[in-house]
């Protein structure tokens, strides 16, 4: 099997499963789970029309790969499922960025994962989340999920709603030890919090603020005013940050954003953001950019 082939077999992941709510018990995949990527790295080209030019890498909302399942509308920003692209398979530990709206009643079949960490984010809509691990939960606009996938579990996820959209986003992230018990987690943030400002919501840390996971990632959230200024300052020497414009736009070290951008940058100690529009959410994702 080629790398091509590999990867698209191994990155089908959730996105490729669908039941209608109404199946009870959502059928099982038959999937391998992602492995990791030789060698784990920048995996990118340089972004050539930044100020910074050998330290960055941009990715355009209407750059990523999407799949329109009907019930299902994902925007990828890194390879997956279908979409490959060999320039766009991770940002160090990032694996999996999706943009996901799932159509009232439908949703994804019970699948499996393991040896990973993934983060859910909903942005609207309500999601019905049931594992092999006993959990049934419903997280909403406000909530983070997290899941530890370690030597594997088994999960659905559904939108119960008959009248509107989920929008989530899923993320992947390599986790820093293999084979860990699987666990769950899920908090409600103050978003009083995040407000021109930026929340913690993850940290490798199970005492510190937000969620944590099997990795040395700091995620943090903020919703800004317009021509806010503030300044990031990365939390582990030789981390990367990668930053998502869920709304709004900004500038990051003078590189203009739009909504569903994404922007990530290395080898420097802190980064200067400064909201363009009002009502900006801006999700920051601090990772190391090797294993």
């Amino acid at each position: 099997m080629d790398r091509k082939d590999f990867l698209k077999k191994g990155l089908l992941g959730t996105g490729m499963f669908v039941a209608s709510a109404s199946l009870g018990n959502a059928m099982k995949n038959e999937i391998d789970e992602i492995e990791p990527l030789e060698p784990i790295g920048y995996n990118h080209l340089p972004n050539p029309d930044s100020k910074i030019k050998d330290n960055s890498v941009i990715h355009k909302a209407d750059s990523r790969g999407k799949a329109d399942h009907g019930w299902l509308v994902s925007n990828h920003t890194f390879s997956f499922a279908n979409y490959y692209n060999p320039e766009r398979m991770h940002f160090g530990v990032l694996r999996v960025l999706n943009d996901d709206k799932v159509d009232a009643g439908r949703g994804f079949g019970t699948h499996p994962h393991d040896n990973m960490e993934i983060i859910s984010i909903p942005l609207e809509g309500d999601l019905e989340h049931k594992d092999s691990m006993g959990n049934s939960a419903i997280i909403k606009s406000g909530d983070i999920q997290v899941m530890s996938a370690g030597t594997g579990i088994m999960h659905s996820e559904f939108n119960k709603n008959q009248d509107q959209l989920v929008k989530f986003l899923q993320i992947w992230v390599y986790p820093n030890k293999r084979n860990v018990t699987p666990r769950y987690d899920q908090i409600t943030l103050d978003k009083t919090k995040s407000k021109n400002k930026f929340q913690q919501i993850l940290s490798p840390n199970a005492n510190d603020e937000g969620v944590w996971i099997h990795q040395d990632a700091w995620f943090h959230l903020g919703n800004f005013e317009n021509n806010i200024e503030t300044n990031y300052h990365i939390r582990k020497k030789g981390n990367g940050v990668y930053a998502f414009i869920i709304k709004g736009s900004a500038e990051i070290e003078g590189q203009k954003l739009e909504e569903r951008d994404g922007f990530g940058v290395w080898d420097i100690s802190d980064i200067q953001i400064k909201t363009t529009s009002e009502n900006t959410e801006i999700l920051l994702m601090d990772v190391p950019m090797t294993m």
